[in-house]
């Protein structure tokens, strides 16, 4: 059994008082170095850590974190993130832990606004969605000065360091979307990949996305041996099924989705009785699990959001309530879901 060193044992050891060993402890008042020395060789043997529970609860004090994600209204997937957020904020209330919660629309003025109204207030850390590339980029730059710590979750901006990321790797999905469509494969395949976004514009990509579509066709660029596969790439408008017509399935083998949209294609195919089709898309919204249940999209990539959210909130606890020195944390593995293996959350 190991004994947990105290304050007061600490002093009797090195035959110094306990308001001596708080000080050195603490950073504070005036101590000789003799018995600085003595007091952390005694503690660095020990082992002794504070309490910092004790030490926050004991000065009341409270702990703000920003998260900052786009607005969910209308979307299942950005409610995912904001579920594991909140239960985490719950579990660490009674440590001093608030939320401050802004959601921005999709659009660059409405991402501004709120990042501005973020820099002018302090937080004592932050969880962002980023899906604006190059506004990102600036606020990410211009909130670094505050020197608090950041996580982003679901998309990562690598050029931006020091910065943690919870997420999956988002090449690495695409590499894994084009495993899933070639699997079996025999023959010559013809695959169409459907680019469903809010704008048709290509500066609207979010950086997730581009690095899904460049994973997905370097799997193939990888892979000499397989048979010949002939792409096609359509973009439809993300709020519309108007886009979509029965032409663009002529003579394909496989359909790949890089985004949750994965439904709306879905239901088209089903709707218009299109046989023999491999749909592969992203996520586990109510939706694409229903086409995925009656045999439309045969296989979801997940990367599990409400994880992400609630893992980000969890490691801004511990490094700023805790003041733990937290390791680089691994990327959320990958998940194929087939209806075979998709079990119901019936709590959700």
């Amino acid at each position: 059994m190991i004994a947990i060193i105290t304050i007061k044992k600490i002093a009797e050891i090195a035959n110094v008082s306990v308001g001596t060993v708080d000080r050195i402890i603490h950073n504070r008042g005036q101590v000789t170095e003799e018995n600085i020395a003595k007091v952390n060789a005694i503690i660095k043997e020990h082992g002794y850590k504070k309490n910092i529970f004790a030490s926050n609860l004991a000065f009341n004090k409270k702990f703000i974190f920003a998260v900052f994600l786009p607005s969910n209204e209308g979307l299942e997937y950005w409610k995912a993130p904001v579920i594991g957020i909140i239960k985490a904020a719950q579990e660490f209330a009674n440590f001093g832990v608030t939320i401050d919660y802004y959601y921005y629309d999709y659009n660059t003025t409405s991402f501004n606004t709120n990042a501005n109204n973020i820099l002018e207030n302090e937080y004592d850390g932050l969880l962002f969605a980023p899906i604006f590339y190059e506004e990102s980029v600036s606020f990410l730059t211009e909130y670094k000065k505050k020197n608090s710590p950041i996580v982003l979750i679901d998309s990562n901006i690598p050029e931006i360091d020091t910065i943690t990321y919870i997420g999956q790797d988002s090449y690495q999905s695409g590499y894994l979307g084009g495993k899933l469509i070639s699997f079996g494969m025999k023959e010559e395949t013809n695959v169409l990949i459907i680019q469903i976004t809010r704008f048709l514009e290509s500066t609207s990509r979010t950086n997730v996305y581009l690095q899904r579509i460049k994973g997905f066709y370097s799997y193939f660029e990888e892979k000499k041996e397989l048979p010949k596969f002939n792409f096609t790439e359509v973009s439809i408008k993300y709020d519309t099924e108007n886009h979509l017509s029965t032409d663009m399935f002529n003579g394909i083998d496989c359909v790949f989705i890089p985004n949750s949209r994965v439904h709306v294609v879905a239901k088209f195919i089903k709707e218009n009785e299109l046989k023999g089709i491999r749909i592969v898309g992203y996520e586990l919204l109510k939706q694409n699990l229903e086409y995925l249940n009656n045999g439309v999209i045969d296989f979801l990539i997940h990367q599990k959001p409400e994880e992400q959210g609630y893992l980000g909130i969890n490691h801004l606890y511990k490094k700023v309530v805790l003041k733990e020195a937290i390791d680089e944390l691994p990327i959320i593995p990958l998940e194929i879901i087939v209806r075979e293996n998709y079990i119901p959350n019936k709590d959700k």
